[in-house]
C-alpha cells in the first residue's frame, strides 16, 4: 500500500490534466463525441425523457426544489438522533414495525441526507444555472438534468435505509446508493462539460470551481484505486476527506457567484478566488466525519483500521493545516463582496444573503475546530474525538447548508421566473434555522465536553448535567426543523404564486457579467480597480436623452 502523499499527488496530477483538457476544449469535444454524448443523455433514455419539461431553467428549478425539500427530513432525522442520545427509548414503539433506530445511525443518516439530499441537490441545481450563465450559453440538456434529479432523490432514500439497516436480504444497501449517485453524477458532469464547451466567453472562476468540484469526486476515488490505498485505513480516511473537497469547491463557486449577484457588488478579488480553488485541491479539507468507515460502506469494501505511518501523519497534518488558507480566502472574499465599496448593502432583503453571510462568517472558526479534531485523530491522541459528531453537524447546519441554500435562494427567481412568496417569511426561516442549529449544537457540544471530562476522570455514574444540557440542545435544534419547513413552503408557494421576477428592474453591477452597469455615482478609480485596470471596460448608459444640453446619465 502506498502512502497518503502518493494518493494526493496522483489526485493533483489527474485534476490538473482534466482542468487543462476541459479548459482547452481538446479531445472530448470533437463534434462526433458531442452529438454522441447528447444522444446518450437524451434519446438513449427512451420514453421517460418525454415526460420532463425541457425549457430553460427547468432542470435547475427541479433540483433546487428537491434540495430544499430534503432539508426537512434531514433536520427531522438529525433532531431524532440528538433526542435519542439522551432518551434512547423515545422511539421504542417503532420496534413493532421491525425498526430499531439508535442515536448513532440516525445521526449518521441525518448527515448523509443533509449532505447528499439537500446540499448536493441545491449545489448541483445552482451549478445548472451558474455555469451556463457565466459562460453566456445554455445548459446542454435540460431534459436529462431534470430526469436525473429523481434518480438522485431515489439514491438518497437508499442511503437513508442503508445507514439504518446495512443489509436487506443479504444485500448491502450502501453500494446501491453509490451506483445510483455515480450514474447521475456522470451524466451531470457530461452535461456540464458540454455546456462549458459551448461557452461564448471566458468563464470566470466560480463556474470552474463548480465543474472541477463535481469532477473531483470520481477523480479522488480513481486516484485512491490507482495507488492501491482503498483497502487501507488511511486511504479510506482520505476518501472521506475528498468528499469534503468536492463539496467545498462547489460551495465556494456557488457563494462567490451568489454573493456578487445578490448584493449587486463586483467580486471583491479574483486572485483570492484562484487561491480558494487551487488551495482546495492541494490541501486536505477538515470537513466531514473523521472515520473512514463511511467510505468503505459506500464502496462495499471491508473497513480497515486506521494505522497511519509516520509520513502519513506528518503529510496529513500539514495538508490539513494548509486547508485554512483557501477557507480564509473564501470567507474574506465573500464577506468583502457582500459589503461592497459602500458601507450598507444595496439590497439586503435579497433572499439568501443572510444565509451566505452566516456561512462565510462561521466557516473559519468551524474549520479551525475541525482542524484540531482531525489532527488529534490522525496523531492518535484521540482526546477530542468525542465532540466530532457535534462539530460535523455544526459545520453542516451553520456553514454548508446555509451556503448552498443561500446561493439557491438568491438565484431561484432568475431560474424559476418567480420570486419567493414572502421575504419576511424567508427572514423568519433564516433566524429559526440558524438560531436553532447554532444554539442547539453548541449546547450538545458542551455536553460532549462534559462527558469527555468525566471519562478522563474515570467517573462511573451517569452524567446528569450533560443529559440536561443535551435535552436543551435537542429542543433548541427543533427550531431548525420548523425553519426548514418555512423555507420549503415559501419556495414552493413562490413557484406558483410568487411575484414574477421579470416585473421588477434592479440593474446590479457585477464584475461577473462583462459590461459594467453603473447604478450609482462612482469614480473612474473604482471602475479601474474593479476591472483590474483594463481600459476596455464597457460602460453602459442607463438612460440617454436627446434634448440639447442635457447630460447622458451613465
Amino acid at each position: 500500500h502506498m502512502g497518503l502523499i502518493t494518493a494526493m499527488v496522483t489526485f493533483w496530477l489527474i485534476t490538473l490534466v482534466v482542468f487543462i483538457l476541459v479548459n482547452r476544449g481538446i479531445w472530448v469535444f470533437t463534434d462526433v463525441s458531442k452529438s454522441m454524448s447528447m444522444f446518450m443523455l437524451e434519446k438513449a433514455l427512451g420514453p421517460p425523457i418525454d415526460f420532463v419539461d425541457g425549457k430553460r431553467g427547468s432542470a435547475s428549478t427541479t433540483w433546487i426544489l428537491q434540495g430544499t425539500l430534503w432539508i426537512i427530513p434531514a433536520s427531522l432525522v438529525t433532531f431524532c438522533g440528538l433526542w435519542l442520545s439522551h432518551d434512547p427509548q423515545a422511539l421504542h414503539s417503532l420496534t413493532a414495525w421491525g425498526l430499531n433506530p439508535v442515536s448513532t445511525s440516525l445521526t449518521t443518516s441525518g448527515i448523509l441526507i443533509a449532505v447528499y439530499g439537500s446540499m448536493g441537490m441545491l449545489l448541483i441545481g445552482s451549478s445548472m444555472h451558474i455555469v451556463p450563465e457565466l459562460g453566456a450559453t445554455s445548459l446542454a440538456t435540460e431534459k436529462n438534468a431534470t430526469l436525473m434529479s429523481f434518480v438522485w432523490t431515489l439514491a438518497v432514500i437508499v442511503m437513508f435505509v442503508g445507514a439504518n439497516k446495512p443489509e436487506i436480504a443479504g444485500i448491502s444497501v450502501m453500494p446501491i446508493a453509490t451506483i445510483l449517485t455515480n450514474l447521475v453524477l456522470l451524466s451531470v458532469i457530461v452535461n456540464m462539460l458540454l455546456t462549458a464547451a459551448s461557452r461564448t466567453r471566458k468563464m470566470p472562476l466560480p463556474a470552474w470551481m463548480m465543474i472541477i468540484g463535481m469532477i473531483s469526486a470520481p477523480i479522488s476515488i480513481l486516484s485512491l484505486a490507482l495507488t492501491g490505498s482503498l483497502d487501507s485505513g488511511s486511504g479510506q480516511w482520505l476518501a472521506t476527506r475528498f468528499s469534503g473537497t468536492t463539496f467545498f469547491l462547489m460551495v465556494s463557486g456557488a457563494i462567490l457567484y451568489a454573493s456578487s449577484r445578490g448584493s449587486g457588488n463586483p467580486l471583491w478579488s479574483r486572485s483570492l478566488a484562484a487561491v480558494t480553488m487551487a488551495g482546495a485541491i492541494i490541501s486536505i479539507n477538515p470537513a466531514g466525519l473523521i472515520e473512514g468507515e463511511i467510505a468503505s460502506d459506500f464502496l462495499g469494501i471491508g473497513t480497515a483500521t486506521f494505522e497511519p505511518t509516520r509520513n502519513d501523519i506528518v503529510a496529513g497534518s500539514f495538508l490539513l493545516a494548509l486547508s485554512l488558507i483557501p477557507i480564509i480566502a473564501l470567507s474574506a472574499n465573500v464577506l468583502a463582496t457582500m459589503r461592497g465599496d459602500d458601507v450598507f448593502m444595496e439590497n439586503p432583503d435579497s433572499p439568501g444573503m443572510p444565509e451566505i453571510n452566516l456561512a462565510a462568517f462561521m466557516a473559519v472558526p468551524i474549520a479551525i475546530g475541525g482542524l484540531f479534531v482531525h489532527t488529534d485523530y490522525i496523531t492518535g491522541t484521540n482526546e477530542l474525538t468525542g465532540i466530532h459528531t457535534s462539530l460535523v453537524l455544526l459545520g453542516l447546519w451553520v456553514v454548508f447548508i446555509p451556503a448552498s441554500l443561500g446561493s439557491a435562494l438568491s438565484i431561484f427567481p432568475e431560474v424559476s421566473g418567480r420570486n419567493m412568496l414572502s421575504i419576511n417569511r424567508s427572514r423568519w426561516a433564516f433566524w429559526l434555522m440558524a438560531g436553532g442549529a447554532f444554539s442547539g449544537l453548541v449546547f450538545t457540544m458542551m455536553a460532549d465536553f462534559s462527558d469527555i471530562a468525566l471519562i478522563e476522570a474515570a467517573v462511573e455514574e451517569e452524567n446528569s448535567t450533560a443529559n440536561r444540557v443535551r435535552v436543551l440542545g435537542s429542543v433548541l435544534f427543533y427550531g431548525t426543523v420548523i425553519g426548514s419547513v418555512y423555507h420549503s413552503l415559501n419556495m414552493i408557494s413562490g413557484t406558483f404564486r410568487g411575484a414574477l421576477a421579470s416585473e421588477e428592474q434592479n440593474p446590479s453591477s457585477t464584475s461577473i457579467s462583462s459590461p459594467y452597469m453603473l447604478t450609482k455615482e462612482t469614480t473612474v478609480r473604482k471602475i479601474l480597480a474593479q476591472r483590474e485596470g483594463k481600459l476596455d471596460t464597457v460602460v453602459v448608459p442607463e438612460s440617454s436623452t436627446e434634448l440639447p444640453g442635457s447630460a447622458t446619465e451613465i
